[in-house]
């Protein structure tokens, strides 16, 4: 059931999107573990782009919101952690069709750092 419930769980986080980036948090890599325990008790480790992440906050209550919203989620942790530091090779390929193409990581790379 665990199992399951972990893919459920990473199903919901899929409606998390960062706002800056426009991309889920499943799909940006930002989701490092999901581990479900007795009870329905759901402990979340993730991570954002940089420790000064203007939507750390935003990210984090979004995540914990989505996966209480799973059936048989009783209470969900959320720890923000930055080791290992999150980079753009942490993103899942292709990460998602935009427009006509697919975005890079380089794209991704120039919008974290400007």
């Amino acid at each position: 059931m665990n199992t399951q419930l972990v893919a459920r769980i990473k199903d919901a986080l899929r409606n998390v999107i960062d706002p800056e980036l426009g991309y889920n948090v499943v799909d940006l890599g930002f989701i490092y573990d999901i581990a479900v325990e007795e009870g329905g008790v759901v402990r979340i480790i993730m991570t954002t782009t940089t420790p000064g992440c203007p939507a750390a906050g935003y990210l984090k209550e979004g995540v914990a919101n989505s996966a209480w919203s799973v059936a048989d989620v009783e209470l969900v942790d959320v720890r923000v952690i930055f080791e290992p530091a999150w980079k753009p090779d942490m993103m899942r390929y292709p990460i998602i069709k935009k427009g006509q193409g697919t975005v890079s990581v380089r794209a991704i790379s120039i919008i974290i750092c400007k």
